[in-house]
């Protein structure tokens, strides 16, 4: 999907990062690059190991590149302070792993509101606490989950698990989604069930999503497909894709 009159809402350019293990110095990204434009799903395909969680992190700001820029709704972010991404994040951009991170000593509906809580502060939040807990319940609510607010992650199943930090993600109302092997740790089923989730805000809400995944049935619910090896990025054919997916 091409959007030529608009700006791109995420650019990255000759993206490079590095890791030491031991005595070595592991080459994951060597000149990635891509632009998404607002409104587009966009799957990034790869083996494991082929360096997609670092790409996501590296476009969620969440690490930098030793080399390459990363530009964000025109504005260049890779070179921001910790405090500055960290608001970006919280502001928007929604992250969602594979292992869901949520923490297990607050409810389901407490696990939603920590990013609003992060943004305004205890005492602003207090003022605030009836309006932004109603927000975090109609989008359970939406999800599925309204019957499972009080619940705490361990009560929970994969899939109850996931859409949990989808709406967690999504509380803030962000312009971008980031997903990390969104389905990888669900069956079959519950991976659709996330897909289709996911599909759904980005027809309905115009939601701008960045997925990586290995499996090419996953990526086949993109509207593009780049498959990342040897560290760069290049557009998927979709009849490729298409035979990978059986």
């Amino acid at each position: 999907m091409k959007h030529p009159e608009k700006q791109p809402l995420l650019k990255a350019q000759n993206l490079h990062k590095a890791y030491r293990r031991g005595a070595h110095r592991v080459e994951v990204l060597q000149g990635a690059s891509l632009c998404v434009h607002p409104g587009e799903f966009v799957a990034v395909m790869g083996q494991s190991g082929s360096g997609k969680s670092t790409l996501l992190h590296l476009l969620g700001t969440l690490d930098v590149p030793d080399k390459g820029e990363i530009y964000f709704q025109g504005h260049r972010v890779d070179g921001l302070n910790s405090r500055a991404r960290d608001r970006l994040r919280n502001q928007s951009i929604g992250l969602v792993f594979q292992f869901y991170h949520l923490l297990p000593e607050l409810t389901l509906l407490e696990n939603v509101l920590c990013p609003l809580m992060i943004r305004y502060g205890y005492w602003a939040y207090r003022w605030r606490r009836r309006q932004l807990e109603q927000r975090a319940r109609e989008l359970l609510a939406q999800l599925g989950l309204d019957h499972r607010l009080h619940h705490r992650p361990q009560e929970l199943s994969g899939g109850e698990l996931q859409r949990g930090a989808i709406a967690r993600a999504l509380v803030t109302e962000p312009q971008l989604l980031l997903a990390d092997e969104p389905t990888g740790n669900l069956d079959a089923q519950t991976g659709q069930e996330i897909l289709r989730l996911l599909s759904c805000l980005h027809r309905q809400q115009g939601l701008t999503i960045v997925m990586v995944t290995h499996d090419p049935q996953v990526a086949a619910v993109a509207d593009r497909v780049l498959q990342l090896a040897q560290g760069v990025l290049n557009p998927l054919d979709q009849k490729v894709l298409w035979r990978a997916a059986g």
